[in-house]
């Protein structure tokens, strides 16, 4: 590791709060009135158990239960809480965007009902509640009881930062004081860790809410008591009699039943680790507490770390959809290069952790790199895992469906044709609904160190910027993800004029083309701002009604593979902006495989109001496959004619699946 690293000093930068952003565009403003108007009453009725012909959530039930309200026994997952924690994370952040009385109201019964469930000494579990809390904190390992309570933790700071209301808050405190009161290295304490990482990130979160610097430490405990030897999830399995809550239990080899420590990221010390293995979402949900870390505690060994993670993930494990996980084993990472197309898990969950990590990895250094994956992420796998009517879901996004072998194939049972309603194991619909309703959060950092406004994604919006002793409005304007124009009008600045820099991403899907800028109308002249790390940064005397346009290149490219991704030899994947796109069998008709683009051919955009307001679909040519083996026969020697000329339709992947179910590939052949 370079000396220089080892002694930087890390300035993080900060988001522009999510009360200060109101996002006004003409693509996520119909995905923000979605998740307000549509998935967050479908998904209350889920937790309540009222939606018909959906699998039980459990969640509210087994809470009154919990709070003596019911009786009966627990239902559901182990971690079955967090369905609704999640839910009421969402509820304030679309309450800190848009007030209403009958949400805050119905949230608050969820509160109240909380409050009753939690006991004197701060403990909130149902699972525990109802099975027995002489079990508590025995099986860390399995039974998520830190992860449950990083997600109150998380719904705790969105509420109170959307309503001012103390009550949640307070419970998320006297929960994890409990926890602090049990963990650590100090004698009578528990010296471990959770098996499902949560709690990390939302300590960091609680301590920048409530300025408790023990939240802080202990998030940093956990992250640095991982992986230490002896290994804590060895021994407390020893301690337990060698039982598992899961039967049988996918994190446990059969032939030792002991757990596998990097399925948990728990073999060697985090600040070791170097490649990104075990379950995907565990592993980036860990990687973001790293780096909030990393910040807080001016640590550059944690930055390296983070830094090397990313590199191995991004660059060797990552589906261009921006999916992580390749395996429905243990929902976890493989091997480097090893991403297969019809079996791959690439959990929505996942994909939004790799947001978190991006955008937690920009407040350290604005490198254009992250906010390319963050938006690559987010573009395609999170909002794949959504229908358009926000009333179904995908828990896994393939890159490659033939439904008839998902329907008999047990090695792809976990990939569906169509989105579902719910799931025994629901955690990606709440997950969705918190990203959407803090989709604000993402868009803009500011430095105040350098001075410098960043903007990372392109979506219309309008954010309220403080920039040290500068203040002003930043209201951006986009046709994204159809069209590369954009513009930017300062407003409301503090003072007649002031002096900053403006910083604006030049993504890579812009294929190197520098965009055309204009200041007030007029060509910017190319030394009036410097590229920096990916991003064009205008550093001058701002004014009142000050005006910045982009045309950004948008290219329809065609991506191919690394050599070694051996499932891609041969065939190319289509992007325009930042979309991935794929054929489906109803735009192009069966037998997708027998499809090939013409490698030089062109493409023209046509636009589909049909699969969703402004949708630009690609046209190209391509050729097909002639049949040449007999029906009644499965292999055949007769010559190979030449394939036919046909045209190839591509939609945007985040929007496949909404239509007549059928094939889909993003990955598909082509020839010169």
């Amino acid at each position: 590791m370079a000396i220089d690293r080892l002694n930087e000093k890390l300035n993080p930068a900060s988001a522009v709060p999510l009360k200060s952003v109101s996002i006004h565009d003409p693509f996520w403003t119909s995905y923000a009135n979605l998740a307000r108007e549509a998935v967050i009453p479908y998904q209350w009725e889920a937790l309540n158990d009222r939606v018909e012909g959906a699998e039980p959530s459990y969640a509210i039930q087994n809470l009154r239960i919990a709070a003596g309200i019911e009786q009966g026994s627990f239902n559901g997952f182990v971690f079955q809480d967090s369905d609704l924690y999640k839910w009421l994370e969402a509820v304030g952040y679309r309450l800190s965007t848009h007030p209403d009385p009958h949400w805050e109201a119905i949230a608050d019964e969820a509160i109240d009902l909380l409050e009753k469930v939690q006991l004197p000494d701060g403990y909130i579990n149902s699972f525990y509640q109802i099975n027995g809390l002489d079990k508590r904190w025995s099986n860390l390992t399995e039974a998520h009881e830190l992860y449950c309570a990083g997600h109150l933790i998380e719904a705790a700071v969105s509420y109170y930062h959307a309503t001012g209301k103390r009550k949640v808050l307070d419970i998320a405190c006297r929960f994890a004081d409990c926890i602090d009161r049990t963990f650590g290295t100090e004698p009578g304490k528990i010296q471990g860790y959770d098996g499902h990482q949560e709690i990390e990130l939302a300590l960091v979160k609680l301590y920048q809410t409530t300025g408790e610097a023990r939240y802080m430490k202990l998030a940093a405990y956990f992250i640095d008591e991982r992986g230490k030897s002896p290994a804590f999830f060895l021994d407390e399995f020893e301690k337990r009699g060698r039982t598992s809550i899961w039967s049988p239990n996918p994190h446990m080899p059969d032939n030792t039943r002991k757990p596998d420590l990097k399925y948990f990221q728990a073999d060697v010390p985090v600040r070791e680790q170097k490649h990104a293995v075990g379950h995907s979402v565990r592993a980036v949900y860990m990687y973001t507490a790293m780096a909030d870390l990393a910040g807080l505690n001016n640590d550059p060994t944690l930055l390296e770390a983070c830094r090397t993670l990313w590199k191995d993930m991004t660059r060797k494990q990552m589906y261009v959809t921006g999916g992580i996980g390749s395996t429905h084993h243990g929902e976890a990472f493989t091997a480097s290069y090893d991403l297969p197309n019809d079996t791959v898990y690439a959990e929505t969950c996942a994909s939004i952790g790799l947001v978190f990590f991006a955008s937690r990895m920009l407040r350290l250094e604005p490198k254009a790199e992250y906010a390319d994956v963050l938006e690559r992420a987010l573009y395609n796998t999170v909002i794949s895992g959504i229908a358009l009517d926000g009333k179904s879901y995908f828990y896994v996004n393939p890159l490659e469906v033939w439904p008839h072998a998902c329907s008999c194939n047990p090695g792809k049972h976990h990939v569906k044709p169509v989105r579902q309603h719910w799931f025994g194991c629901a955690c990606c619909p709440p997950n969705i609904a918190r990203l959407l309703t803090s989709l604000g959060e993402y868009i803009y950092t500011t430095d105040a160190a350098t001075r410098t406004a960043y903007t990372h994604l392109y979506i219309g919006s309008e954010a309220n910027v403080q920039l040290g002793d500068a203040s002003f409005t930043l209201s951006q304007t986009t046709a994204m993800p159809w069209s590369g124009n954009v513009s930017f009008k300062l407003s409301e600045l503090s003072g007649s004029a002031a002096s900053f820099s403006l910083a604006f991403r030049l993504p890579g899907w812009s294929n190197g083309n520098r965009p055309t800028v204009l200041l007030n109308g007029q060509p910017l002249a190319d030394n009036a701002a410097e590229i920096r790390d990916g991003y064009l940064v205008i550093t001058r005397e701002w004014n009142n009604e000050d005006k910045i346009e982009l045309t950004l290149e948008m290219p329809v490219l065609r991506l191919t593979a690394n050599a070694e991704v051996r499932y891609n030899a041969g065939r190319l994947a289509l992007q325009r902006g930042p979309l991935v796109y794929c054929l489906e069998e109803m735009d192009n008709g069966s037998k997708l495989a027998s499809l090939s683009i013409k490698a030089d051919g062109e493409f023209t955009t046509e636009q589909n109001d049909n699969l969703l307001p402004g949708a630009v679909v690609l046209v190209g040519e391509g050729y097909r496959d002639a049949e040449v083996v007999e029906a009644d026969q499965l292999y055949s020697a007769a010559s190979i004619p030449q394939p036919e000329a046909a045209a190839v339709r591509a939609v945007p992947y985040a929007l496949w699946g909404n239509r007549t179910p059928g094939e889909m590939s993003v990955w598909v052949r082509y020839r010169n």
